[in-house]
């Protein structure tokens, strides 16, 4: 089953690379999606997959070398949609 994953991520996250490196390290899932800064501070990913391999990709963000950037992470399930091809950096 298609499950849908909206993590936001707050700290020192913008002007950092974090959303280049989060692009870069969704190539090694299996998840569809994107992710954008937001205008107050924070970033936002928005992710589709199944469940596990969704659960595996968030894990895998902050061993990314981010850990130190993100004060707090606020994630949020549904049902997946199937509307995305591949993942981007969103605007």
């Amino acid at each position: 089953m298609l499950a849908r994953l909206q993590v936001y991520f707050s700290g020192h996250v913008q002007g950092v690379g974090f959303r280049y490196t989060v692009q870069r390290l969704a190539l090694g899932f299996d998840v569809t999606g994107w992710v954008k800064n937001l205008s107050d501070g924070r970033v936002e990913i928005l992710i589709e997959g199944e469940r596990g391999e969704l659960e595996a990709f968030q894990a895998a963000i902050p061993n990314a070398g981010l850990r130190r950037f993100i004060r707090e992470t606020q994630s949020d399930w549904s049902d997946g949609t199937g509307e995305f091809r591949g993942f981007e950096i969103a605007h």
